[in-house]
């Protein structure tokens, strides 16, 4: 069985990349990944029976929402169940034994670029996990100078800057290989001629 770089490189990332890794999720216990929230989500904050704090609201650029009494909360990176219990502890001073609800209305902050010699570059919104070769077809496919042997993924993970190299032409052959799953925000560069 030969091995090229590109699949040892395929093989660690996979390898060393686990869901708690991931910063859009979260493992629970039974070991089902919850989402956390990002940038450009929209979320339902209710306080019962305290209409006057209840708001739907969109997490800014900056990570942050602002709320009646609680003023303004990172919200980013963390889960709908942990920025409840945040906002409940915030409003304590003002409401007694306050009950919350945080609940995602609309999911926008899971992203993609897709870039280089693909024929519709962009910025991609995904809604479920998507491998590299899902991407490059969201991005129509590559142009007649691409290089589908020097596919380069960027990612920004808890380690850091990554940029891993993928062989798309060895990933297509492997038969019995496991896909390479994206993680949101990375970026997928495909190298030309």
């Amino acid at each position: 069985m030969r091995f090229t770089i590109a699949t040892l490189l395929l093989i660690t990332s996979l390898a060393s990349a686990s869901p708690a890794d991931d910063k859009s999720t979260v493992v629970v216990p039974g070991g089902v990944p919850e989402f956390r929230l990002g940038p450009d989500d929209v979320i339902e904050v209710f306080v019962w029976k305290e209409p006057d704090l209840s708001t739907t609201v969109t997490i800014r650029p900056d990570g942050k929402i602002s709320l009646p009494l609680a003023n303004e909360i990172e919200a980013s990176g963390k889960t709908a169940a942990e920025l409840q219990v945040e906002i409940a502890a915030r409003l304590q001073r003002y409401v007694i034994q306050p009950v919350v609800n945080v609940m995602v209305k609309q999911i926008n902050s899971l992203k993609i670029s897709v870039l280089g010699e693909v024929r519709k570059p962009d910025i991609y919104k995904i809604k479920n996990r998507i491998t590299v070769l899902d991407a490059i077809a969201m991005a129509g496919g590559f142009t007649d100078l691409a290089r589908p042997n020097r596919v380069i993924v960027l990612r920004n993970g808890t380690a850091g800057a990554q940029r891993l190299v993928i062989n798309v032409n060895q990933l297509v052959m492997d038969k019995g290989g496991a896909p390479f799953y994206l993680q949101p925000l990375d970026t997928v560069y495909v190298e030309g001629r």
